[in-house]
Order: structure tokens, then sequence, then C-alpha cells
């Protein structure tokens, strides 16, 4: 085997379509594109939801909701990925931020109460679910909120 005598594997390859070479083809005079009309133009194309001219699917929805420009999005941490960090230890916002915890600060933190807590931390947030609460202070910890 040498390259001038490489070749495609069998039926791996299709021939390009040649239009437009006579009747014999079957793909002579108007070489496929059928008769008249916008699609057998030159330089043709079609927005993807365009319906001919009749008004769009999407516009003969109704709309629905709004977005509310005051929403304030608070970030979620369960106090069971609290016990990575060791005994005695003040967990702040950055801190999550920087062990990868939270991926963003966003308009705050809440402590949420699934999981467990093996020890004693010092938690900063700025929300504090009841049960979070009573499962950090049963572990001996102490719960600070920051201000909002």
């Amino acid at each position: 085997m040498e390259l001038h005598n490489l070749t495609p594997k069998p039926h791996s390859t299709k021939d390009r379509k040649r239009v437009g070479r006579g009747p014999g083809s079957g793909n002579g005079k108007t070489a496929g594109k059928g008769h008249k009309g916008q699609l057998s133009r030159s330089g043709h194309k079609l927005r993807r939801n365009f319906e001919g001219g009749q008004m769009p699917l999407v516009r003969r929805l109704p709309k629905r909701g709004f977005t509310n420009i005051f929403r304030k999005e608070i970030v979620i941490v369960n106090v069971g990925q609290l016990d990575r960090f060791p005994a005695g230890t003040e967990v702040t916002p950055d801190l999550l931020l920087a062990e990868g915890v939270i991926s963003k600060l966003g308009d705050g933190v809440k402590v949420l109460g699934e999981g467990t807590l093996s020890h004693s931390l010092v938690v900063k947030a700025h929300r504090f679910s009841k049960k979070a609460q009573d499962v950090i202070q049963a572990a001996g910890g102490r719960c600070e909120e920051l201000a909002r």
C-alpha cells in the first residue's frame, strides 16, 4: 500500500449532484428547483419561523408573565455542606465562595437545615432557617446574621 493507491472505503463517499445537465440526467431545465416562486430564485433565505406571510405562531400566542426587577437572588447552603470545615472555624459567605461551596454570592446567603453537623462552627450568613439554627446550636456552634 502506497499513497498513490489509497482510496476511501467503498460506499463511504457520495458523488455531488450535478444539476442542470440536460433532461437525461433527471435534473435538467429547472435543476430540481420546481417552477418559479421564491424558492427557485437565487439568494433565497427564509427565517426559521417564516410561515409564508401568515402571522407566525410566536406572534399569534399571547404574552405571559413578567420579569420582577426587584427580585433578590439568594444563594442556598445546607448545614451538611458546612461539616467540611474544621471545628471552631468562622464560616462567612466569602469563605464559602473561596472553598467552592457556592459559585457566586448573589444578594445574600441563606443556610438551610438539611444534613448534620458534627462539631461547633461560627456561621455568618444573611438568613437562617429555624431548623438550621437548631442544628448549628445543637452542635455547640453560633449563628450570626449579617446585614442585608
